[in-house]
């Protein structure tokens, strides 16, 4: 078992999506057991596969710090891997969250707002894995960047230099096809055309990166 959080004190930098996307692809893609865990106060990942069709991805609710460190562990037990969707705050949830993952995954867009709560997470992970003595292991990625812009050249950069956590070599850009998914409680692997597949190929990449680090 292996559990992986999705955390970020900002909100709207694709916890939700990345979290549904990453359960998705590995209960179909990889013919893997999955919990996801919604921690998110909004619901959003529980609602979105609770109303997917052809595909049952188990979910479980749970939102506070103790029942976050005292149900996790024993959830984790029954599966291949708990994906956890971190709530839109550096809380005592986010930290609790923490102190059960084997992986943390922060998700950035390429703005200033972003790359400093990026910052803050950090902070959070080290202060786990001091206490934890290593882990949780901690990646970055950069999500819902345009290509060709000296925005996202520039993201790049500046999250290269974090020595403490891995930044991932695959970029999720922005899609409407990533932006339909969650209305339609489904994923880019169900949409066709172009921006579609594109997006799903990334996704695709972006996760055996994440795996290789779990």
């Amino acid at each position: 078992m292996a559990i992986i959080s999705l955390v970020n004190q900002k909100g709207g930098v694709s916890k939700s999506t990345t979290s549904v996307h990453l359960a998705y692809w590995l209960v179909v893609k990889q013919k893997k057991t999955v919990l996801l865990v919604d921690a998110d106060s909004q619901r959003s990942s529980s609602q979105w596969v609770e109303g997917m069709e052809g595909v049952t991805i188990p979910c479980k609710v749970i939102q506070t710090p103790d029942d976050l460190l005292e149900q996790i562990p024993t959830l984790a037990a029954d599966y291949d891997y708990v994906i956890v969707d971190g709530p839109a705050s550096l809380s005592e949830a986010t930290r609790a969250i923490l102190f059960r993952s084997d992986l943390a995954v922060i998700p950035v867009q390429p703005t200033g707002v972003d790359l400093r709560s990026a910052s803050d997470a950090m902070r959070l992970v080290k202060q786990a894995q001091s206490v934890r003595g290593g882990l949780p292991n901690v990646c970055i990625f950069l999500s819902r960047a345009v290509k060709g812009t000296k925005l996202k050249d520039e993201a790049i950069a500046l999250l290269s230099q974090i020595q403490e956590a891995k930044l991932l070599k695959t970029v999720i850009h922005q899609k409407q096809a990533i932006a339909d998914t969650s209305g339609q409680s489904a994923t880019v692997w169900d949409f066709s055309g172009k921006p579609a597949n594109d997006s799903a190929n990334e996704y695709d990449k972006l996760f055996k990166e994440v795996m290789s680090w779990v």
